[in-house]
């Protein structure tokens, strides 16, 4: 599971802890209001209105509390680019973790409708993507695209209780010393190549926890210790050269969705490893 396309780095984004109106989102991702296509799109080009998907998905109680849109070159591309937005469930806001709806999207032929499930864990304000365990629905801007796109949202309802099966079933998990570094040391590997960056840091790092309720042995409570650490950053080490650094957080959007995917894996894996 990834996204469809890419976003930069720098691209326009808001996050907000309570749920987005139309105008701030507006502000940030115009291109989420489009009302047709773009003009180079042809004729066997279907569109997709996110507004009337983000419409209907607030009638089930999923509110919109991150927007991102791709940054352009040309003027005219603004109102019709890629965009992406993460609802939570308004039953859900004051719980621990919240359940996520990923919506990506465009009008200018950039990228493809999509849909995916993450969790979303309110101690670290952190987006945790789950991995093969629930749905990622893609649907192409051709043919009969309202009846995939109503589908494909109960689809990733319907995934989230095989994501919450696999959260609980980690939480029955428990590593030793020796089990947590290993799957440290593989995290590590996740996010830093050895043919090209030296990772900086250690496993001990990685799995510090940054708060008490977080030091715990079980393996969902490892997960969640490494991937905030690895995705946040803020870690002091040394590179190859002996240098001092700090690691730096990831901020692109699609390489922090392939992180938090491969990191679900991973304890997956060991959540299946262990119980067998």
């Amino acid at each position: 599971m990834q996204l469809a396309s890419r976003f930069a780095p720098r691209s326009p984004v808001l996050r907000s802890a309570r749920p987005l109106v139309d105008d701030q989102i507006r502000r940030v991702a115009p291109s989420i209001f489009a009302e047709d296509k773009h003009g180079s799109r042809s004729e066997r080009y279907c569109y997709i209105p996110t507004v009337a998907v983000l419409t209907e998905l607030r009638k089930e109680g999923f509110q919109p509390f991150m927007v991102c849109q791709t940054r352009v070159r040309r003027d005219d591309r603004r109102e019709y680019t890629k965009h992406m937005i993460r609802l939570r469930h308004a039953s859900q806001i004051n719980g621990r973790e919240a359940n996520e709806i990923i919506l990506l999207n465009s009008h200018d032929g950039s990228s493809s409708y999509q849909m995916l499930a993450g969790m979303f864990r309110f101690a670290c304000e952190n987006g945790l993507v789950c991995g093969d365990t629930v749905a990622d629905v893609r649907v192409p801007h051709k043919g009969d695209v309202a009846g995939h796109v109503i589908e494909g949202a109960y689809e990733v309802l319907e995934g989230f209780e095989r994501a919450e099966a696999s959260r609980e079933a980690m939480q029955a998990v428990t590593l030793n010393e020796a089990e947590a570094e290993v799957f440290a040391r593989s995290a590590i590997a996740l996010k830093y190549d050895e043919a090209d960056t030296a990772a900086p840091i250690t496993e001990r790092q990685v799995l510090q926890a940054r708060r008490y309720d977080d030091n715990r042995s079980d393996l969902w409570s490892v997960f969640n210790r490494t991937q905030e650490n690895l995705i946040k950053g803020g870690l002091h080490g040394r590179n190859r050269n002996g240098h001092r650094q700090k690691t730096r957080p990831v901020q692109g959007i699609d390489q922090n969705l392939r992180l938090n995917r491969a990191l679900w894996l991973l304890a997956d894996g060991l959540r299946q490893l262990k119980a067998a």
